[in-house]
């Protein structure tokens, strides 16, 4: 079973641009949250659950069209996890995958709103987390002009199948995003 870091090393092999390894490390970060601090995921299947926040974007550059599909694939021949391939191809509404664990509904949760905490947070005045907070995200959400290629829908939705509350989601994002250095 692959570790975090032949999940990092991965990334890196697949990835040229800065931004999208940020934004797995976001994600790993959120998911990692939830994992160990909401649902109290033990040590060995937490690292899992950071696998697939990590890499679940790992494909996009060299494959857009098939993303997430082609990584998939990749991950199933690298000897993942079920569970780390289904919320990688789970967290694409496209895929048609059905999110039925928890970590593929964690990962879909997490995945647009680390995205969306991150931009408001460069919005505000001293471009810091700490001045995030749920409200401040509904803002920016009426403002369609704002990090208008995260679809709205899909961030409620995600709170919504992972049964948390949107405002408490939020919350428990900008947490995960805060343990990233």
């Amino acid at each position: 079973m692959p570790s975090r870091d032949d999940a990092w090393r991965l990334l890196c092999e697949w990835t040229e641009g800065d931004a999208l390894r940020r934004h797995g490390l976001a994600v790993e970060a959120a998911v990692a949250w939830y994992g160990e601090e909401r649902f109290g995921i033990e040590a060995a299947e937490l690292e899992q659950w950071r696998c697939a926040g990590l890499l679940h974007d790992f494909d996009y550059e060299r494959f857009p069209d098939t993303h997430p599909t082609r990584g998939a694939e990749e991950l199933r021949r690298l000897g993942y996890l079920d569970d780390v391939v289904e919320a990688v191809l789970g967290h694409g509404d496209h895929t048609g995958v059905p999110r039925t664990s928890l970590l593929a509904k964690t990962v879909y949760a997490c995945d647009e709103m680390t995205g969306f905490v991150i931009a408001v947070a460069y919005v505000r005045p001293n471009r810091s987390l700490d001045e995030v907070d749920p409200r401040a995200v509904r803002k920016k959400m009426k403002d369609k002009g704002f990090a208008r290629q995260v679809p709205r829908d899909q961030l409620e939705k995600g709170a919504a199948e992972l049964g948390v509350p949107f405002d408490e989601h939020v919350e428990n994002v900008i947490a995960g995003l805060k343990t990233v250095r």
